[in-house]
């Protein structure tokens, strides 16, 4: 997923009622700060957030720790490709990043940390502080001993239980954020409406570009690019993941064959539709139905 299409899906992720909710929820339980960023993101995710750490806020005014924050959160999210990942900073906080994907591609990564999980020392604050003067930064050090030792402490096994549930919500968000591809934007041209809903009543047939842009009165070569352009997908994935979405409500029903529903919502061969389906979602059409709660 190129960068402007990933910021534009986490954007909309953030206003989901889904993360409004959770994220309440998870701030106000844990008294952590949590944030939803996207992948080519360059910026403290944390900062500002109202459950700051007041070390870290305090931090975040200099540039030189600026960047080294910046460098770890950068490590811990080079690193977290497939389950979550804590790295600390130089001052010895704990940060977490937990991927969030669409289908087998990471867009995004929910972030929380700035604890201690251990009771930080009066020795660990003096190699902190010398740190800060090798620097050269302008900082009160009283002030920073102050937040440092307000700063919150979280035993291991409690911290890996907030990071499950973390875990828990990125699936949940993974399983959504296919739905917004799809879903129509009140906002967008009266010609890629149209054409979403053509490509919502014909996607069982063996449906091209051109035929798409004719039933919009468009030529081929602008409609492609006005496509693009709106949904910030090409048509064939597009039309991909809408046939993956009804693939995945026609799942519900256990008397349907994997088979049929393929070609119900036409995918020409049951291969391409299995490879298309694990690309999307990150598991089999099987394994998509296992998990499912029976009646």
């Amino acid at each position: 997923m190129d960068p402007d299409a990933s910021k534009s899906l986490i954007e909309r992720l953030s206003q989901s009622k889904i993360y409004e909710d959770y994220s309440k929820a998870f701030v106000e339980t844990t008294g952590l700060p949590l944030s939803l960023q996207p992948v080519e993101a360059w910026q403290l995710a944390l900062r500002s957030h109202p459950k700051e750490s007041p070390f870290c806020a305090i931090m975040s005014k200099n540039s030189r720790t600026c960047a080294a924050c910046l460098e770890v959160q950068d490590q811990a999210r080079t690193q977290s490709k497939n389950e979550p990942t804590t790295v600390r900073c130089f001052a010895g906080l704990c940060d977490t990043v937990v991927p969030v994907r669409l289908g087998n591609e990471v867009f995004g990564y929910l972030q929380t940390g700035q604890i201690f999980p251990h009771t930080p020392t009066r020795n660990q604050f003096a190699r902190t502080a010398r740190q800060l003067v090798e620097w050269g930064l302008k900082v009160d050090l009283a002030q920073a001993e102050e937040a440092y030792f307000h700063t919150r402490v979280i035993g291991p096994k409690q911290y890996e239980a907030m990071v499950r549930l973390l875990s828990i919500f990125a699936e949940h968000l993974s399983m959504v954020s296919n739905q917004l591809v799809v879903q129509q934007d009140n906002a967008e041209p009266q010609m890629i409406a149209r054409a979403r809903e053509f490509i919502e009543e014909h996607q069982s047939e063996d449906l091209s570009l051109s035929e798409v842009a004719k039933a919009v009165n468009c030529s081929t070569f602008y409609f492609c690019k006005m496509f693009k352009k709106t949904t910030s997908l090409h048509f064939t994935e597009y039309l991909a993941r809408v046939r993956i979405e009804k693939a995945k409500n026609l799942l519900l029903n256990p008397n349907l064959r994997i088979s049929e529903i393929a070609y119900e919502v036409g995918f020409q061969s049951l291969t391409h539709f299995n490879r298309v389906f694990r690309r999307l979602v990150g598991e089999s059409p099987t394994e998509y139905r296992q998990k499912l709660p029976h009646p």
